[in-house]
């Protein structure tokens, strides 16, 4: 076995970007560079083999990322003064309805490389995986791929990283010519001009500056000193003072400037022409961060959940975080991000967020993509899968010798509902295997049962997640599955404030039953967080202690299902500051019996309403559509956001989830096939009052029907 590559050298970095922007191809790129692939195969290849990172079938017949793969490689470096550094990649998703992939992806990658297409720059979906990278402090480094596309503006995507999403961003490269005229990249801080020949542009001619572009690159390089020097002091003090700067000392500068988050490196290139890859990958080893240069933090359950930093350091005790889950057919494998120490196959490891249950490491490999290297040994840094350790996704696992849970990631609520049954009687047993399994994979898909119709319900991030799901059943477990109408997923909330006041009273043989409450219920700011707040107000003891936890208890009870249409009520404060309690009749399940009552009389007097999830929508279409296109916006009850015309028209809207079923048919016949969407979950808003006056009239009638029977 070839010697472990020290910790310093080692990079875990994710590719993430808008659907469509070149993620795959710029990994398949990567491998072929590293030596990890011998030919290059494109998305949607007509060899019909596919990208390697794209191993589902499903995956290379829609030419979409489904699931985040994880591959490795050995990085010698464009030129031969770099040493051999060991990239951990995973290629995520760039399709909204796949977010979780992006979600797990960046909780466990240290670095990442935001890919923006450069004829639209920043897009929807790169706001959103934006989001999540501010989320876990991720530095990132902007990659603007397809300069050789038509409208390729450089210095414009750059423009629209400051404005769009608030980033310092350099740009630290100069094109040589766009579109279809771009012929290589010049590095200003080293002042050389780089060019890719052979088929796959795997040689790197390296040349002086070429005569029209030596004013542009020496600017260029003062441009990059002063904009990095405006967030390191160590460079700003050389500007200042007037000293020589050496290439070094601005790598050393955008490094430092990255790793702290104060600004974003841009780069570019063109993965599909196999142009200014390389130059990328040294740029992944000059400014992003290795393991020991990222701060991990878990809490202690020793110590009622205390913060503690986890080290990047093999020999300390064991910590790993399982990400994800995927099933083959050999059986479940886990995969793993070790955090600290070191993890061997055969050793026994325990859940932490389990109880610590413990369980035993069969088998361990290192992945690339859907092949797999098996190894003995795991050490702080490393990114591998288990084979048949049982895990959720997120949960924390240690050698026992600590107990520590590190903080899980964040999981977006589910927009869409749909009933769903196998079509034939006998596949019963896969389809509740299939949804077994496809609920330990992802934490956004969820199951459930409908207490009243006893349908089997799906709940996911979109059509197209539920869609991919059905036909996973299908071809994996030969279980064709029939599929209700799509439910979107309301909310019920209340607009002002209103008291509450209950006592309940109930006297039967022996100790009766007594508690009373006051309070007040309101609407929390638009911008809360949290669903539902409970506030305890009380003083003197009005209520005794011990029954404050059962009012909250009956209000969280009573959030479960409004009273307009049953959806779960949000945005909502319940607050109690009065009340009493018998010495004999009083019981927590008193307390919880007058919380219920006493909200279900408030809630009808705090001015109730239906919210809708709406939705963001980006729509691009070919300029001669636009007055289509727009007319259907607003026939689906949307609001324009933006439009930018160029070539193609981009606009973007908000439009409520309950209009966009059919959505991708009508685009498409409005724009002889022309147009494409992406959407994603924005906000709730309030549902128009006859609308709601008819899902209310709706749902009385269906329980008026279900009285009867």
């Amino acid at each position: 076995m070839a010697a472990r590559i020290p910790l310093d050298r080692i990079r875990n970095i994710g590719i993430s970007a808008h659907i469509d922007s070149g993620k795959t191809t710029l990994t398949e790129r990567v491998l072929f560079y590293t030596g990890r692939i011998h030919k290059i195969h494109e998305v949607r290849g007509k060899d019909g083999v596919g990208a390697k990172m794209d191993s589902m079938d499903l995956e290379r017949e829609k030419g979409i990322t489904i699931q985040s793969a994880a591959t490795y490689c050995v990085w010698n470096g464009s030129q031969t003064q770099l040493q051999a550094h060991n990239i951990n990649i995973i290629d995520t998703p760039g399709h909204v309805d796949f977010t979780i992939e992006v979600e797990r992806a960046l909780r466990v990658l240290d670095g990442a490389i935001l890919v923006l297409d450069s004829g639209k720059g920043v897009q929807s979906q790169s706001i959103t995986v934006d989001k999540q990278m501010k989320r876990y402090r991720v530095p990132r480094i902007a990659f603007v791929n397809k300069m050789d596309n038509p409208g390729a503006n450089y210095e414009r995507v750059s423009a629209m990283l400051k404005e769009k999403l608030g980033h310092h961003s350099v740009t630290i490269q100069l094109p040589m010519g766009a579109e279809h005229e771009f012929k290589g990249i010049i590095d200003p801080i080293v002042g050389k001009a780089f060019y890719f020949d052979g088929d796959d542009g795997e040689k790197i001619r390296e040349e002086d500056v070429p005569a029209e572009y030596a004013d542009a690159a020496k600017a260029a390089r003062e441009k990059i000193i002063t904009d990095v020097s405006d967030v390191d002091d160590v460079l700003a003090e050389k500007f200042i003072n007037e000293e020589p700067i050496s290439v070094e000392d601005i790598r050393a500068a955008i490094r430092r400037a990255t790793l702290a988050l104060k600004m974003t490196p841009v780069m570019c290139g063109s993965a599909i022409k196999n142009k200014g890859v390389q130059l990328l990958l040294d740029g992944v080893v000059h400014y992003l961060p290795n393991p020991t240069e990222v701060v991990n933090e878990a809490h202690d359950q020793t110590k009622g959940e205390e913060k503690v930093v986890v080290e990047s350091d093999a020999k300390k005790p064991f910590v790993g975080l399982a990400f994800k889950l995927q099933q083959d057919k050999y059986g479940q494998l886990t995969y793993f991000r070790v955090y600290q120490g070191s993890v061997s196959a055969g050793d026994t490891i325990f859940n932490t967020s389990n109880e610590m249950r413990k369980v035993r490491v069969p088998r361990m490999f290192r992945m690339h993509s859907d092949d797999r290297e098996e190894i003995p040994t795991a050490e702080a840094g490393d990114i591998v899968a288990f084979y048949g350790v049982e895990a959720s996704s997120g949960e924390t696992f240690t050698d026992g010798k600590v107990n520590v849970t590190l903080t899980s990631m964040h999981v977006p609520a589910a927009v869409i509902s749909l009933a769903v049954a196998p079509k034939d009687r006998s596949t019963e047993v896969n389809f509740s295997k299939a949804l077994n399994r496809f609920t330990k994979e992802d934490p956004t898909f969820r199951v459930h049962q409908d207490e009243e119709s006893q349908q089997t319900i799906i709940s996911g991030m979109g059509e197209l997640h539920l869609d991919i799901y059905m036909e996973r059943m299908k071809r994996e477990y030969s279980c064709e599955v029939i599929a209700g109408q799509p439910q979107v997923a309301y909310r019920e909330s209340i607009t002002k404030h209103a008291e509450i006041a209950y006592t309940h009273k109930k006297q039967t043989g022996g100790s009766g039953q007594y508690a009373k409450i006051a309070g007040y219920m309101e609407p929390l700011p638009p911008d809360a967080i949290e669903a539902y707040e409970f506030v305890d107000d009380i003083t003197g003891g009005a209520i005794p202690k011990e029954f404050i936890p059962s009012c909250d208890k009956g209000f969280r009870e009573s959030v479960k299902k409004g009273q307009l249409i049953g959806f779960p009520v949000v945005g909502i404060r319940v607050a109690v500051n009065d009340g009493a309690a018998h010495a004999v009749d009083s019981s927590e399940m008193a307390f919880k019996t007058a919380a219920i009552m006493g909200f279900r009389e408030a809630y009808a007097k705090a001015g109730p309403t239906i919210l809708e999830p709406v939705m963001k929508v980006e729509i691009d279409a070919p300029t001669e559509f636009q007055g289509s296109v727009v007319g259907q916006v607003n026939q689906r009850r949307g609001m324009i956001l933006e439009t930018t015309a160029g070539d193609t028209v981009s606009i973007v809207a908000e439009v409520p989830l309950n209009e966009m079923f059919g959505y991708s048919t009508d685009l498409r016949s409005a724009t002889q096939g022309k147009g494409t969407f992406t959407m994603e979950f924005s906000r709730y808003a309030i549902v128009p009052r006859q609308e709601q006056e008819e899902m209310t009239k709706k749902y009385r009638e269906k329980l008026a029907a279900e009285a009867k029977k």
